[in-house]
């Protein structure tokens, strides 16, 4: 018999102990809470034969973009299609399982379209909700996810348990397509609701980063530290949103120590964690700052990272790390695969191999090989479709001064203008230290130039 969840779902598990654990399950998951495997194993302890468990643990591994990880995601379908098969199941709980299964297969859009479907049919199903939203948040698809969560937005009264995450959920979106002010008051309103809402709190953080506003960011997340010391490695994340907001105004000293006592105290090789330190090392390599010897753990990680291939951001992080580190062999052969994975294009991650990331790798080693005018060419070709490669823009915004720094450097200063004003544009018309910077580089140049073709 169905038990109903704690979003009012039907659901054909077995024992009220695993109806409990699973409805912890997906609370923790809202809140990106370190807990969520602890209570899904408790799930699958209590209902061995609960096929959306299963299926929704095989979404969890491909999620976390690891290639070790793709014969557990295939395990835990195997499962969920054999408890499918035994066991009656609704046609919801099919369709997380089709979805898995499509998404295996290396076309996670498809997956997309099938959670869209369950939404469709049950708007109010906050699993359904976040998922679609996580994948799409991979995929660089800022359009499809505010859709996704407008769509659904109606279902969500003041009763719903998710009403505050999926605030901020929407709070992000808004974010990302550029409502600044609503995005901001709708983060915070999410954190009323849900106190533990991480996801909210750090869409306000993009907000005053996109705002060029590090002060009131810091002012933000000062005495909210509770929102996000529950989370996963998510926690890490947000400790680097609050670096970024010290770089900008220039207080390096409190960036490295950031880093090194939050950010990358755990050595971890997680892609995400990655992406955190490699892309703040290389914002302050930019600025001229000596990050001393932390490299070299980044880059000894990334060089077993080569083959990995799940997903670009996750390997152009891991191409960051090695130019970084000066691992040029092994960035040799990373920029091989992402040009050998490209070229075959048999799945949607392989084209995004292929668009953005033979440019924006090639580019990326060419920086490293100080070859400024084949890293301009390679990185602003690439930045046309730099969105597909997934992640914020924040996140993305370490190719962006890549870009503008290899035009400079390589004596293309009108065209790093141009890049540099489309920057700014993006952020609300506004100059953060590193433009400023980039537009008083550029004047002297300029001047330089004209002067020295007047003598």
């Amino acid at each position: 018999m169905a038990q109903i969840d704690c979003f009012g779902q039907p659901t054909t598990i077995a024992t009220a102990a695993g109806l409990e654990a699973w409805n912890a399950t997906q609370m923790a998951f809202l809140a990106h809470g370190a807990a969520t495997p602890e209570h899904l194993g408790a799930t699958l302890t209590a209902d061995p034969e609960f096929a959306l468990a299963h299926a929704v643990k095989g979404m969890f591994m491909l999620l976390l973009g690891r290639g070790e990880l793709i014969q557990t995601a295939r395990d835990a379908c195997a499962a969920a299609q054999t408890s499918a098969r035994n066991l009656p199941v609704s046609p919801r709980e099919q369709t997380f399982v089709a979805a898995l299964e499509v998404w295996l297969e290396g076309h996670p859009l498809k997956a997309v379209a099938l959670l869209d479907s369950v939404l469709e049919a049950a708007p109010e199903d906050a699993l359904a909700m976040k998922l679609a939203h996580a994948l799409r948040f991979v995929l660089g698809d800022a359009q499809g996810m505010r859709r996704s969560i407008e769509a659904v937005m109606p279902a969500y009264g003041d009763d719903h348990l998710a009403r505050g995450y999926l605030m901020g959920c929407h709070a992000f979106t808004l974010e990302e397509t550029g409502e600044y002010g609503r995005a901001a008051a709708t983060g915070g309103a999410a954190l009323e609701l849900c106190p533990d809402d991480a996801w909210g709190l750090h869409a306000v953080a993009h907000v005053y980063d996109m705002t060029c506003s590090p002060e009131k960011g810091l002012n933000w997340l000062a005495g909210r530290e509770a929102a996000w010391a529950h989370c996963n490695n998510f926690r890490y994340h947000v400790w680097w949103h609050k670096a970024l907001m010290h770089l900008d105004l220039g207080q390096t000293e409190t960036v490295l120590h950031l880093y090194d006592t939050l950010i990358r105290a755990d050595k971890t090789d997680d892609y995400r964690d990655i992406s955190n330190a490699t892309s703040l090392l290389m914002r302050l390599e930019l600025e001229g700052i000596d990050v001393g010897n932390r490299w070299g753990e980044l880059a000894e990680t990334s060089a077993t990272r080569t083959d990995d291939g799940q997903l670009i951001f996750a390997d152009l992080h891991y191409l960051l790390a090695l130019v970084g580190g000066r691992r040029e062999d092994a960035a040799a052969t990373l920029v091989a695969r992402i040009a050998a994975d490209g070229a075959r294009s048999a799945n949607e991650m392989e084209m995004r191999m292929s668009s953005p990331g033979v440019a924006a790798a090639q580019g990326l080693e060419a920086f490293g090989e100080g070859n400024y005018g084949a890293a301009f060419r390679g990185l602003s070709t690439a930045r046309r479709h730099i969105q597909l490669a997934g992640g914020s823009h924040a996140q993305r915004d370490v190719f962006e001064r890549l870009t503008i720094d290899a035009g400079i450097r390589a004596g293309a200063m009108q065209e790093a203008l141009g890049i540099l004003d489309e920057r700014t544009t993006r952020r609300a018309g506004r100059d953060d230290s590193f433009a400023k910077a980039r537009r008083a580089m550029i004047a002297t140049a300029t001047a330089s130039s004209l002067h020295a073709s007047m003598n």
